[in-house]
């Protein structure tokens, strides 16, 4: 293979498995462009995109086994979790399938033309046209479901935009298969195969991002490596639209009266979702607001004794877990951090779990602490002891964005009449892009209703990468005046030979 090679790695043991790739060079990526804008015209018609879409969920049904063998070996995230990810992924690409068919996403309006209106209003019809070629860069932490499968490539492909994936070097194998199938799946349905292509290497990534054939980009990731290309999109000639998510505390609110009603229940959840997929959710919780006092200790020791019984869990790669326990290692040393269950080494390639605690009023003094308010990616989180409603405020005041916030309220909370409960969702409203009450963040539904997204830096724009709107994000809108029936795309014409739901002049 020419160029740099790219390996898969078992990050259990730390060896490479095989070299699977080569890293793409300048030359590479604006082959793969070009042909992904030469092919995007075979995306145009809406029944053979949903085909597509279907026959691309059966390919990597029929694969599933040897799917999930390829991404287990690669992430550590066992057969169990990935065949759940797997059936979530397919169960995406179906959805998108059903949505092209629907037709809701082309937002058809048509305003008749009236006369008498000052200024007169002529004939507009307006729906939404496919952006181009969409740059997609791989999640580590889903090597399906956010990644070459995933759903920036099925929304992007939904919406008519051929893709070109930048795999994420944890899992380049399962990169590769997954392409594979896509590809194939594309071919079935009398498409080109370079509708899906799949690029490696981090100069790759940056290459793709400028190149002038890239009409928008998808991106799951660090802050970091996500602004770096944020910044990128926006310094070309022509900017193109960045939907990045990058990072997310995702702040947890315990009130008083929801510890004093369950604290056992609510420490032993926290724990389950501080540990789900050994910490590596992009919305784990990773601050929580405990109040001080018996009911506090409780829950905070129900954590204890759950976080414990963990046992210790492998990184998806090495670099991560160095990360992890450097960051670990720098919040545990600052003046006021205890750590009840002191995460760390949990063997030569494993971690184990655990959590930080500090009150409130040190939290606030800045400083040092502030890192406390950003995420470490990992099997822990750090429990902020507040002394009542005021100081839970202004902890909450000094958050960035976030993709989700959660509030556990007891019982009288939520069924009586709106007090401090409801002013506790106005505030997390202005910094989440999803609220939970009595549940846990974690675990995404994939569905019409969800926003998975949210202020920044949980993302760069305000769309939802999880969910039917996912679609919009590779729609532009544009409107046609006065423009004869015969002239119009046939998804505007009176007759609607296509049945797609439209608004008439403001009337559904």
């Amino acid at each position: 293979m020419a160029g740099t090679p790219v390996w898969s790695v078992d990050p259990r043991t730390g060896k490479q498995l095989e070299e699977v790739a080569a890293e793409a060079t300048p030359e590479d990526v604006d082959r793969a462009v070009r042909a992904a804008h030469q092919a995007r015209g075979a995306l145009a018609d809406a029944a053979l995109r949903a085909r597509f879409l279907r026959a691309a969920a059966e390919f990597l049904d029929g694969a599933g086994q040897a799917v999930v063998e390829a991404a287990d070996a690669e992430t550590a995230l066992g057969s169990g979790r990935l065949t759940g990810e797997l059936a979530r992924t397919t169960g995406q690409l179906r959805a998108f399938a059903d949505a092209v068919e629907e037709g809701s996403h082309l937002d058809v309006r048509i305003d008749r033309a009236d006369p008498s209106l000052s200024p007169p209003r002529p004939e507009l019809r307006r729906y939404k046209v496919p952006l181009g070629v969409v740059a997609v860069y791989a999640a580590s932490n889903f090597p399906l479901a956010f990644s070459v499968p995933g759903g920036d490539t099925a929304s992007a492909l939904a919406a008519g935009c051929p893709v070109v994936v930048k795999a994420h070097p944890d899992h380049p194998a399962t990169s590769e298969l997954c392409a594979s199938l896509l590809r194939r799946a594309a071919v079935a349905c009398g498409l080109p195969a370079e509708l899906v292509t799949v690029l490696h290497g981090f100069d790759a990534g940056v290459e793709l991002v400028r190149h002038p054939l890239v009409s928008a980009a998808g991106f799951t990731g660090s802050v970091r490596g996500g602004r770096a290309l944020f910044d990128a999109a926006a310094a070309r000639p022509v900017p193109i639209p960045f939907h990045g998510e990058l990072g997310s505390l995702n702040p947890v609110v315990v009130t008083p009266a929801a510890a004093a009603e369950r604290a056992e229940e609510i420490g032993s959840g926290l724990a389950g979702s501080v540990t789900l997929g050994v910490g590596q959710f992009c919305v784990k919780p990773g601050l929580v607001l405990v109040p001080e006092g018996p009911d506090g200790d409780r829950l905070t020791g129900a954590l204890a004794t759950s976080l414990g019984e963990s046992g210790p869990g492998v990184l998806l790669d090495h670099r991560m877990r160095e990360n992890f326990l450097a960051g670990v290692r720098e919040r545990a040393a600052l003046p006021g951090v205890t750590a009840p269950v002191a995460p760390g080494p949990g063997g030569e390639h494993a971690v184990g779990a655990g959590f930080l605690s500090v009150r409130a009023a040190t939290l606030l003094e800045g400083g040092a602490h502030e890192v406390l308010l950003e995420e470490c990616f990992g099997p822990v989180t750090v429990v902020v002891r507040y002394a009542g409603q005021g100081e839970a405020a202004a902890v909450l005041d000094r958050l960035g964005g976030n993709l989700s916030a959660t509030l556990q309220l007891s019982r009288a909370e939520t069924e009586g009449a709106p007090g401090p409960a409801a002013a506790l969702i106005a505030q997390v409203t202005g910094l989440a892009g999803r609220i939970v009450v009595n549940g846990w963040p974690t675990g995404v539904a994939v569905a019409p209703a969800q926003h998975h997204g949210g202020p920044y830096p949980a993302a760069t724009s305000h769309s939802t990468s999880v969910g039917g709107t996912a679609i919009e994000r590779w729609l532009r809108p544009v409107a046609y005046q006065s423009v004869p029936d015969a002239l119009l795309p046939p998804e505007l014409r009176e007759a609607n030979p296509l049945g797609l739901p439209r608004r008439v002049t403001g009337t559904a």
